[in-house]
């Protein structure tokens, strides 16, 4: 397997780059993030690679940062999910934004990614929980107390998405057990008041 790439960058595109390494060119498809990631053309480049197998291809995956490579491949694993929605779910959201949305169980939100429906966010949700179902959930477990848990419950029932109130919730600095409080930041936070 080809673990990684550096060379010096051909040229890069919507969809990914060329990296020539000692006289090769490498074509490389990558995640939007990955691509504004990297240096301009002409210069040394480095990128963590997947290569993908099919009997009648051989396609590289390239990315910035290891933690997005094993989010693209842990999404390889599932049902429905070849590495073109894999790519476009890393291009429409950030691996951990991804991650917190499984630790959440908010398939909705995943299901957004243009090329993921309903059934393959939750199977995406399913599948990924045991093997990043905290990896989210740390950020969202501090806040998750008393009072904060009520407004969050509050947001909910108003019909803010999951993703919205976890980061309408973000920053609340006052007393965990205060729902009044933390649903006032909150909703400052929804209506561009913060």
């Amino acid at each position: 397997m080809i673990a990684s790439l550096t060379g010096r960058l051909v040229a890069k595109d919507a969809a990914g780059c060329v990296i020539d390494v000692g006289g090769v060119g490498f074509r490389v498809l990558m995640s939007t993030s990955s691509i504004s990631a990297l240096p301009a053309e002409g210069r040394e480049a480095s990128v963590l690679t997947h290569l993908h197998v099919r009997e009648d291809e051989l396609t590289l995956y390239g990315f910035a940062e290891p933690l997005e490579r094993e989010v693209f491949l842990a999404l390889l694993g599932v049902s429905g999910v070849g590495p073109k929605v894999a790519l476009a779910a890393l291009s429409a959201l950030k691996p951990e934004d991804l991650l917190d949305a499984v630790a959440r169980h908010d398939a909705a939100f995943i299901a957004r990614v243009p090329g993921i429906g309903t059934k393959t966010a939750e199977r995406i949700v399913v599948d990924l929980k045991d093997r990043f179902g905290s990896a989210g959930a740390r950020e969202s477990a501090a806040p998750a107390a008393g009072g904060v848990r009520e407004a969050e419950q509050a947001l909910l029932a108003m019909g803010f998405s999951a993703a919205e109130v976890a980061t309408a919730l973000k920053g609340y600095d006052g007393p965990p057990g205060d729902a009044e409080a933390a649903l006032k930041h909150a909703l400052r936070r929804l209506g561009g008041g913060v």
